[in-house]
């Protein structure tokens, strides 16, 4: 790899970086005022910010099994970030429709875990409804990864497969030629 693909990628991390501190500056801002002043309506109905402590995983799933369950979601969030590390610095520089996703999910993964670790528990505060329909409360970390994820599933289902279309194009209009 060189200089100059190492310096590209560096900027995706200080992307990753910058999602990590609004991560963070959101959730401390939140333990700060709505734990103690309550929630605040965004938009009317639709959205507010509510805090919520959640020691278990997405949709508070596995939040009773206490420190065994902190320090076991903590060790999987490492593996899961060093995965996304690897795969980071192998896709080459070129990729970047890997390497964004990529760094929303470790920026993602990074906060959570620092949450967890820290306090036992994952801030949460972002509170979206419609109507009856209520979806859980969710952070800044938890939107990046999803983000990454469905871009990456995007890629995977969608992108390739228009690459894969487009070279057996072709090699059929070389065939016929």
């Amino acid at each position: 790899m060189n200089k100059k693909d190492i310096f590209w990628k560096f900027g995706y991390l200080v992307i990753a970086g910058g999602v990590f501190l609004i991560d963070q500056s959101s959730k401390a801002w939140a333990t700060r005022i709505l734990r103690f002043e309550g929630d605040r309506p965004l938009i009317s109905g639709f959205i507010n910010f509510a805090y919520a402590e959640n020691p278990g995983v997405a949709f508070s799933m596995l939040d009773d099994h206490g420190d065994t369950g902190r320090w076991g979601l903590s060790v999987v969030a490492f593996v899961a970030a060093a995965l996304v590390l690897y795969f980071f610095w192998r896709t080459p520089r070129s990729d970047d429709r890997i390497l964004g996703p990529l760094a929303l999910l470790l920026a993602g993964i990074v906060g959570n875990v620092t949450d967890r670790i820290r306090l036992g528990f994952v801030v949460d505060f972002i509170d979206v409804q419609f109507g009856a329909w209520h979806y859980p409360t969710f952070n800044v970390a938890d939107a990046a990864i999803c983000v990454g994820a469905g871009l990456l599933l995007i890629d995977m289902f969608f992108v390739k497969r228009d690459r894969q279309n487009s070279k057996i194009d072709s090699q059929n209009s070389e065939v016929s030629s």
